[in-house]
């Protein structure tokens, strides 16, 4: 059922996204630089909020990783800012990590138009979460975290509620106190307390800046984790712009130290794949050799040149 008028006024007094910030009280008489400092003191406090949840970060990303090599996905879930940062986090995986765009998806409350126009009163049905979750056909493999900074936003929280009851893993962000969570069906929750805001209750500020890091940090451990970088270096890659092919050339070029055309000719040698180039030269095998080696270890580079087997 939803909440009324005065049950919903309440509940947002409570929040500390909702609060007044007092070193902004008075920003509309600051000059420009002076409004400025006051926003970037403001930003300082968000890694230091997100590094007290690395335990809880840690905990999310091993779910993810476990649904990856079950096959899985990683779904995330919200509305307005927090649907925009889940979506465009996913969209970065596939030219980045070379994953297929199914792995990582992120849904936003109104569909696909509200990614560039507000969809107002999107986010207020719960049920519309929870059809947005079964419409992708989320099972006991998959993980589901939801975006929130208040919390309680009614399509996220229905959206992760069915995913729970699907099976899936559940992950949950909001940018408020943990000791005001109190959601059962949730298995992780991260709660970076950045405070309020500059601007009282835009969330787009501080809370979407602790969101996008939080973002970044589980997306990348988790494609680490399951060997999709070899040292610092995106291995994984995919070739589908002019830019990434000769990142793929630099890539194979710095862990190899060979020149611009042996690189080429290498990576033309095996199918445009950075990780098999990188094995052959290294190695010094065939690239049919090298995706073997590959396959035995689990797509990690390392151990491929080093012939281990992972799986």
């Amino acid at each position: 059922m939803a909440k009324s008028g005065k049950e919903l006024f309440d509940e947002l007094l409570n929040l500390t996204t909702e609060q007044r910030n007092p070193a902004s009280m008075d920003i509309d008489s600051k000059s420009t630089i002076e409004i400025l400092k006051i926003i970037n003191d403001e930003d300082k406090k968000v890694p230091y909020a997100v590094e007290k949840e690395i335990p809880y970060i840690a905990q999310a990303v091993e779910l993810v990783v476990q649904a990856f090599k079950q096959g899985g996905r990683l779904i995330y879930v919200g509305a307005g800012t927090s649907g925009r940062l889940g979506i465009l986090d996913a969209a970065e995986c596939p030219p980045t990590f070379g994953t297929d765009p199914e792995m990582v998806q992120g849904i936003i409350a109104g569909g696909p138009q509200a990614v560039f126009r507000a969809q107002e009163g999107a986010e207020d049905r719960e049920e519309d979460g929870a059809r947005d979750i079964e419409a992708k056909n989320v099972n006991e493999k998959d993980v589901v975290c939801g975006i929130a900074a208040s919390r309680r936003t009614p399509y996220v929280v229905g959206a992760v509620r069915r995913a729970k009851e699907l099976g899936a893993k559940t992950i949950f962000i909001t940018t408020n106190p943990r000791e005001q969570f109190n959601y059962p069906f949730v298995d992780v929750a991260i709660c970076p307390e950045v405070g309020p805001e500059v601007i009282m209750g835009s969330t787009r500020m501080k809370s979407g800046t602790a969101q996008k890091l939080i973002l970044n940090m589980i997306s990348t451990t988790a494609m680490i984790r399951i060997g999709k970088v070899y040292e610092n270096l995106m291995v994984d890659l995919q070739m589908t712009s002019e830019k990434l092919k000769e990142r793929a050339k630099r890539v194979v070029m710095i862990v190899t130290g060979v020149d611009y055309e042996t690189a080429e000719r290498y990576l033309k040698e095996a199918g445009g794949h950075a990780k098999t180039a990188i094995v052959m030269i290294k190695t010094g095998c065939s690239a049919e050799e090298a995706r073997e080696r590959l396959r035995k270890a689990d797509g990690f580079v390392r151990a491929a040149i080093e012939g281990k087997t992972l799986i």
